[in-house]
């Protein structure tokens, strides 16, 4: 695999409109088959300031220790980048983030100084089209091993088999907590994460991507959930959700978690609606 270094994160309000243009070009030359790089950015330290202004729109506590979502953020430029490619197989308006999995084998701290790598694998069929998965790692200077990995699975509609089956009938569940969600929950969170995705920030440019209104971001979802938990979650610890509908902004949604066999599952869901967001499970590294 080839590996590119990176002086600094690749800039983003440049990236997203190279990408949208050579999205919509008819004939561009995109390979069939995933690129065989790995993006690596060394000497990474945490903006305590933007560590602050991410765990207030997501929910966390101020610590010292990073919230287990925050990395992925860091990462984020560098997925952007692989996907911005006009050579990658698929382009990245319309893409789906269909599930994300992070496994923490310690806290990250404030004051740590790591490495970021990213790359891209595992192109297999889905009943809807085909999936991907964006791996991004986090080594800490010294060591060789990365002690916080990231899975996001991607989704490109069109091609796929069709329906895995019939659809069980829906029941949401006694919420544990309502969250309100804000109208300009997407532009909040785009600025701590750097993904202005425009089906994201606001009704008008969602709409042009066949969204009713804005949407929250997943990752965002994902972290308000993590959250919840906060003072709960053991160091080492695997955090798996699956994508469901998007949360339409402003939204109220619904809450809830049990214990497993292995640790938590939790879900959030429409208030008032058989419609669910998103599930997910937490479960703690022996």
């Amino acid at each position: 695999m080839a590996v590119t270094e990176l002086d600094s994160a690749p800039n983003l309000a440049s990236l997203y409109p190279k990408a949208l243009v050579s999205g919509f070009l008819p004939g561009a030359k995109r390979s069939a088959e995933l690129p065989d790089e790995q993006l690596v950015r060394t000497g990474v330290t945490t903006d305590p300031d933007h560590l602050a202004a991410y765990n207030e729109v997501c929910g966390f506590r101020l610590a010292d220790e990073l919230p287990a979502t925050y990395p992925h953020v860091l990462a984020f430029p560098l997925q952007v980048k692989l996907m911005a490619d006009p050579t990658f197989p698929f382009p990245l308006p319309g893409l789906v983030h269909v599930a994300n999995t992070i496994t923490q084998h310690r806290p990250l701290r404030v004051t740590d100084r790591f490495s970021i790598r990213v790359s891209a694998g595992n192109l297999r069929p889905h009943e809807k089209g085909k999936q991907f998965d964006l791996v991004s790692e986090v080594v800490p200077d010294g060591e060789n091993d990365p002690v916080w990995t990231g899975i996001s699975t991607y989704l490109r509609r069109g091609g796929g088999s069709g329906s895995s089956g019939k659809r069980d009938q829906l029941t949401a569940p006694t919420p544990t907590a309502l969250w309100r969600v804000p109208g300009d929950m997407g532009r909040r969170y785009a600025e701590v994460s750097g993904d202005h995705n425009p089906i994201h920030l606001y009704a008008a440019t969602a709409k042009l991507f066949g969204f009713p209104k804005a949407i929250a971001h997943g990752m965002w979802s994902k972290a308000h959930a993590v959250s919840a938990f906060e003072g709960r979650l053991p160091d080492a610890f695997t955090v798996t959700v699956r994508f469901k509908q998007p949360v339409l902004l402003p939204s109220t949604v619904a809450f809830t978690s049990w214990q497993n066999d292995e640790g938590v599952s939790f879900e959030l869901w429409h208030s008032r609606k058989p419609k669910p967001h998103l599930d997910g499970t937490i479960t703690p590294l022996s």
